[in-house]
């Protein structure tokens, strides 16, 4: 309370007789403290009263006719009355002290106990506990709404990191409803079960995790890459909770390795135009040699070696025009086209093949179509350079080929997941290098071709792969 506005308050009592016994005590309190005090002796009137919420503090009579002052302070309480509501009675009940505080009241006074000290203190309580509720209650919505809005999931959990509470950007990242993730733990989502170790040793020892980068696994089994900070904190009772937030950055990796794949690829490029100009020069010389020791020279035997140096002359020239086109960007010619048409066409290229090895083909591609703007003929040679690989890394019928096809935040991701052989972590980085090839016979374009073309359609490439588990490529198209 302060002398600068004054307090507003009700009584709602239906003798009149003890209205002005009260309202004298409210007004003796200090010639400091100002009140506006107003009375109301119906129950009705009582509750549009208090649900029109005019009022910093009521009395409550008990005996309201019909019905009690317990009565008004449910119904009061059930409207959203927040302010303060004390229950007034003649005659002193312990259990009308209890009904009273579970029906929402902050304080319980008998009538005749009452004197101008019991109530300034009554008063000063009430309307301070009033004042600490309502900013605790503003802090906890603004952080409720921050907690709510949060594109990135935010969680707290106990000190198992057992999920007790989620935000709703949590469920969509990792595809389970709320429900089934506080039947969850934090570690359920871990794709690297050795991480939970290290997890525990630094909330144990430092008592917070801060942005680790760790794989963590939706709902649909797709690993995605995250950094999570968490810090253990302890609540009023001094219990231990976990509270953390997971960012997921698989996108931005993504990006990353596009882009130091692009700068491998025009360092290549570079090398190859250096390459081809230093070639071509004494190439040009050796040819005009050729053709002047052609005309000059009748010999048979001669002629034979001649052939022999012309042959391979031109095998190098269309090597270099080769490697020169390889390295040029790509040209495209956009359409709007469905992805699975295009996909449909790259398996029907490749069915041979997979009809020799006998591998078992299987097609997840949602009920609608996959809409995306793109080169219907260069992105056939994605598809079929990609599905090939796949052919060639599995066991004859052993092999296990499948394509699905996501849709998620205006995109549309194309995944070829096969059960071969596997890539190496260390092959992996070098996968779209150009001129990388584990093949015996291969040039190591094919990839670098892909990602090529890719780029030209702005789309995102990454592998995922496991020695003798399989290779499951991700190729992401912004959805038209």
């Amino acid at each position: 309370m302060n002398d600068k506005s004054p307090v507003r308050i009700l009584i709602v009592d239906d003798d009149e007789d003890d209205f002005f016994i009260t309202s004298e005590y409210v007004k003796n309190i200090a010639v400091h403290y100002s009140f506006t005090i107003d009375w109301c002796f119906k129950y009705q009137e009582a509750l549009n009263k208090i649900c029109e919420g005019k009022y910093d503090i009521y009395f409550v009579d008990y005996n309201l006719g019909a019905k009690t002052g317990l009565d008004l302070i449910k119904d009061g309480i059930k409207t959203g009355c927040e302010e303060p509501i004390i229950l007034l009675t003649g005659k002193g009940s312990q259990k009308i002290d209890v009904e009273a505080m579970q029906a929402g009241a902050v304080d319980y006074l008998v009538k005749s106990e009452l004197n101008t000290e019991k109530l300034e203190r009554c008063i000063r309580y009430a309307l301070g506990r009033y004042e600490f509720i309502k900013a605790l209650k503003a802090n906890e919505q603004k952080f409720r709404s921050i907690f709510e809005k949060s594109h990135d999931a935010v969680f707290v959990a106990n000190a198992r990191l057992d999920f007790k509470d989620v935000n709703p950007a949590t469920s969509e990242i990792f595809e389970y409803t709320k429900d089934e993730l506080l039947s969850l733990s934090f570690f359920d989502l871990l794709a690297n079960k050795k991480d939970e170790a290290v997890f525990l040793e630094q909330l144990s020892l430092q008592h917070e995790v801060d942005n680790k980068e760790v794989e963590l696994v939706k709902k649909s089994k797709e690993k995605i890459t995250c950094i999570v900070s968490a810090s253990k904190e302890k609540d009023i009772r001094g219990d231990v909770y976990v509270q953390g937030i997971i960012h997921d950055i698989t996108n931005l990796k993504k990006s990353e390795k596009t882009t130091l794949q692009t700068e491998k690829f025009k360092a290549a490029e570079r090398l190859v135009h250096t390459l081809a100009h230093e070639v071509r020069n004494p190439l040009n010389n050796i040819n005009l040699s050729l053709e002047q020791l052609n005309a000059e020279m009748a010999d048979k035997e001669a002629a034979t070696y001649l052939d022999i140096i012309s042959r391979n002359s031109r095998r190098i020239g269309d090597l270099i025009t080769e490697l020169l086109d390889s390295s040029k960007a790509t040209e495209i010619v956009l359409e709007k086209i469905s992805l699975q048409s295009a996909l449909d066409e790259s398996i029907a290229a490749a069915s041979d093949r997979i009809n020799l090895k006998k591998i078992k083909l299987q097609l997840y591609y949602g009920a609608e179509p996959a809409y995306i703007m793109a080169d219907p003929a260069k992105l056939k040679i994605v598809f079929l350079n990609i599905i090939i690989n796949a052919i060639e890394a599995m066991n004859e019928d052993e092999g296990s080929l499948v394509i699905s096809m996501v849709k998620e935040d205006f995109q549309q991701t194309v995944f070829i997941t096969d059960n071969g052989t596997g890539i190496s972590e260390e092959n992996i980085q070098k996968l779209f290098e150009p001129y990388y090839t584990t093949k015996r016979n291969g040039m190591g374009l094919g990839l670098a071709s892909a990602l090529n073309i890719l780029q030209s359609h702005k789309a995102l490439i990454d592998v995922k792969s496991k020695p003798g588990a399989g290779t499951s490529f991700s190729i992401t198209f912004k959805a038209a």
